[in-house]
């Protein structure tokens, strides 16, 4: 079976973002260039943490390769939505990380979800006997491959985290998020919040 690999090495835009109203919402990450236009579905908790593992490579970067970085971003950056159409070329069920000292760049790989993340996803119970180097996600998986600079990295990094605090608000008791219409709450015995 043949894969594809979206390579943008660099982009014009990589972003992370949604489609949806909060509590609905399907979460991308999309790059444009080249008259191309590639978006990627992950979930919410992918995109927060690869915000995070993004923040400690460049501070890794700087600590052992004296890489330059600039400051945080204080001045709200991209804040356009997704490009349109978004059609997802995949769900993302490996993301990999990587700093390359040659070019002072970033690499972000996402990978396509393979059937070992179907069954784990599933509940299906793994066998012993398969092979023990699966350390390495499969090579005829599709994958989107991205390079950014560690200014493009931060701005990357600041709009994941507007988006993924753009959801609902949490409950202050429980931490739970709140629909429009209240929830359920445990530290209220079940009644409406």
């Amino acid at each position: 079976m043949t894969h594809q690999v979206h390579a943008f090495e660099p982009p014009e835009r990589f972003v992370a973002g949604t489609v949806g109203p909060p509590g609905e919402r399907t979460f991308f990450l999309q790059a444009r260039g080249g008259g191309r236009l590639v978006s990627v579905a992950l979930e919410k908790v992918q995109v927060s943490l690869l915000a995070e593992k993004l923040e400690e490579l460049l501070t890794e970067a700087q600590r052992r390769f004296g890489v330059k970085l600039p400051e945080p971003v204080v001045v709200v950056g991209d804040n356009d939505p997704l490009d349109t159409p978004v059609d997802e070329e995949f769900r993302v069920g490996t993301l990999g990380l990587a700093f390359d000292v040659d070019t002072a760049t970033v690499v972000i790989e996402a990978i396509a979800a393979g059937e070992a993340e179907v069954e784990v996803e599933l509940g299906e119970p793994d066998d012993e006997d398969e092979d023990e180097d699966d350390e390495e996600p499969d090579e005829d998986l599709d994958r989107l491959r991205v390079r950014l600079t560690p200014e493009a990295t931060r701005e990357f990094i600041e709009r994941a985290r507007r988006v993924v605090n753009a959801g609902r608000p949490p409950c202050p008791l429980c931490g739970q998020p709140l629909d429009p219409a209240g929830h359920l709450c445990p530290r209220h015995n079940g009644y409406h919040r």
